[in-house]
């Protein structure tokens, strides 16, 4: 509560009539974003636009993301539908030299879900040791750390990351990570304790292995399922021309084994590997992204095949800036063509009656072009044509149709 009247309050101020009161813009800049010479998908989180007021305690900034889609699947549409995605709220203090704090809040789909997705102090000690504690979002991957929409090119957000891994998935835990930069080389480690999933990843709607289901679960924020921590761990290196690459481990017990010191089941474990890679090619300017995610869960055997104890998914991002121009005013815009390639499989199992592959994959193209007035802002216009598959392998399911939309850093 204190949070958002101390919003309605900076609202009010800055709402004020120009008649009644004139705010002194002098007052009013933008904190300039991490500068460090070689920036990580780890960095995302404080490499953001906020705006600082006078001698205010705090930075404020946020996103917002909003579109238009008609999509149908196998010729069946619901027409054309407006979409208020996200807005996302940044609020952000460096308590004493060295000791920060940023939390960022997200409201989905207008009010349908509002989350606390960060929350967190950082206390450094050296560049290599650095303590965290509070919501963390466990570093899986590269999106689930880095995924702000004025960044990404496409409306959707890949569904391996939001269908397979779930999505901005934090918890409340402990951790700590640091980096070391050596010529054009930086070598950095992140590592957390917190609590984690629970046994909807095998109980849930979907009646598949689905760990996004766990995200359902808000007493995660006040108590382990289980008892027993989630461990998440991530080293990446990254070179000024090469690239960054990631290579990252989430895992542990899901399941809630004893109750009152009675033992009814064994420890049952996940595993999550994945590993993200991201590059600039110098002559042509074109940006590469790709994210790989493999899963091991340890299902019961009283559940029935179409749940896999096995899957892998991913995603393949290419951006090619086509014109950097003056636009409608605009300095400096600049156009991309990019395209977005997705794979995932929630099933790498087989039939043990017949031995023939287990379905349940999905396939997409997803072409587009889009357009930035300003790094901070992008209008994107996609097209997505998706391929998708039961457990039998019958003929595939398709989606297909465009989607029109913006996203903005404020």
């Amino acid at each position: 509560m204190k949070f958002f009247t101390f919003l309605f309050l900076l609202g009010a101020i800055l709402g004020f009539n120009k008649a009644d009161a004139q705010i002194d813009t002098t007052l009013l800049k933008r904190t300039p974003k991490d500068t460090s010479s070689l920036q990580l998908n780890m960095d995302a989180v404080y490499s953001r636009p906020f705006l600082t007021i006078g001698k205010l305690p705090v930075a404020l900034g946020g996103y917002v993301e909003a579109n238009w889609q008609h999509l149908g699947t196998d010729g069946v549409t619901e027409g054309h539908q407006f979409q208020m995605r996200r807005l996302t709220l940044f609020v952000a203090s460096t308590i004493y030299k060295r000791i920060k704090f940023l939390s960022e809040i997200e409201f989905e789909g207008g009010t349908k879900e509002i989350n606390i997705e960060f929350a967190s102090v950082d206390i450094e000690f050296h560049p290599l040791l650095n303590l965290r504690g509070g919501i963390v979002m466990n570093p899986i991957g590269a999106f689930n750390q880095n995924h702000d929409g004025p960044k990404w090119e496409f409306v959707d957000r890949p569904v391996s990351a939001t269908q397979l891994l779930p999505a901005t998935w934090s918890n409340v835990g402990f951790g700590i990570y640091g980096k070391l930069y050596k010529n054009n080389w930086v070598y950095a480690y992140e590592a957390y304790l917190t609590n984690g999933f629970d046994d909807q990843i095998i109980s849930n709607t979907e009646n598949k292995t689905f760990l996004p289901a766990s995200k359902a679960n808000e007493d995660r924020f006040e108590e382990s399922f289980n008892g027993v921590p989630l461990i998440t761990a991530k080293t990446a290196v990254r070179h000024r021309l090469i690239g960054e690459l990631g290579i990252s481990y989430m895992g542990g017990v899901y399941n809630k084994f004893q109750e009152d010191g009675l033992v009814f089941d064994k420890k049952r474990r996940l595993h999550v590997f994945a590993l993200d890679f991201n590059s600039t090619i110098p002559i042509t300017k074109t940006w590469l992204n790709t994210e790989w995610a493999f899963i091991n869960v340890d299902v019961p055997d009283t559940y029935s095949q179409q749940f896999g104890r096995n899957q892998i998914g991913g995603f393949l991002d290419i951006v090619q800036p086509v014109l950097r121009t003056n636009i409608l005013g605009f300095e400096r815009s600049v156009v991309n063509a990019a395209v977005r390639l997705e794979y995932v499989d929630w099933n790498r199992e087989k039939f043990n009656e017949t031995g023939g592959d287990i379905g349940d994959d999905f396939f997409a193209v997803v072409p587009g072009i889009s357009w930035r007035p300003t790094v901070q802002t992008v209008l994107r216009l996609n097209y997505r044509y998706n391929w998708q598959r039961d457990i039998f392998s019958n003929p595939a399911s398709k989606t297909a149709g465009f989607q029109f939309g913006f996203a903005s850093y404020f």
